[in-house]
């Protein structure tokens, strides 16, 4: 027996009313995620390692993540499109402030779902002075739980320092996105700073 409404049958895509009224909110959901083409992921948090996998950049040259990210800082940023207005925005933040980045020990790396040869051609065209990563399979950004529309990555950022995240951006800024960074850096300098203060004091004498 068809338990259907009167006119669909189990084939035929449900009509939004039929959607709205019948459907618990959470299928709905997933049903209009789907419709979009939007695959969402479990976004790595703060305090784990960085993903244990190698990518290639844009002279189709092996990087291994968790090799690279074994020292120091490494930023992971990821933009949906090479050369499109807001990647460009980005990326040109982070050109502009690399001096100062590299200061403070910071390896960066931009990933999108690009080809070695667009990658390429972005990076020749603004002079940006560090790797971009090719991903057209998506394995780097499903290891990160990047979200992905159309095919196209979410722009995020995540900070790693000696291979463990310690900050992360879901909604990644574009001509800011250095900037952030860079307030995160000064941010955990201060911390350290004072620790280490808290540390070399001399514990106090009881009565």
């Amino acid at each position: 027996m068809n338990s259907l409404a009167p006119g669909i049958d189990a084939t035929s895509p449900l009509p939004p009313r039929f959607m709205t009224t019948r459907l618990p909110k959470f299928l709905m959901i997933l049903t209009l995620l789907a419709w979009f083409g939007l695959r969402a992921g479990n976004a790595l948090e703060v305090g784990e390692p960085i993903p244990d996998l190698t990518a290639t950049n844009q002279e189709e040259k092996p990087v291994a993540l968790k090799e690279m990210a074994a020292s120091g800082y490494t930023l992971v940023y990821f933009y949906p499109k090479a050369d499109t207005s807001g990647c460009t925005a980005q990326a040109c933040s982070l050109r502009d402030a690399y001096e100062e980045l590299q200061q403070r020990g910071v390896r960066i790396y931009g990933v999108s779902t690009d080809t070695v040869g667009s990658q390429l051609k972005f990076q020749e065209k603004y002079h940006l002075p560090f790797e971009l990563l090719a991903d057209p399979e998506g394995k780097v950004v499903d290891a990160f739980g990047v979200p992905r529309l159309k095919g196209f990555a979410a722009r995020q950022a995540y900070l790693f320092k000696e291979g463990k995240l310690v900050w992360r951006d879901l909604k990644a800024s574009t001509a800011k996105q250095a900037e952030d960074v860079l307030k995160v850096l000064k941010a955990n300098e201060a911390n350290e700073s004072n620790n280490a203060g808290e540390a070399g004091k001399p514990a106090g004498r009881g009565r």
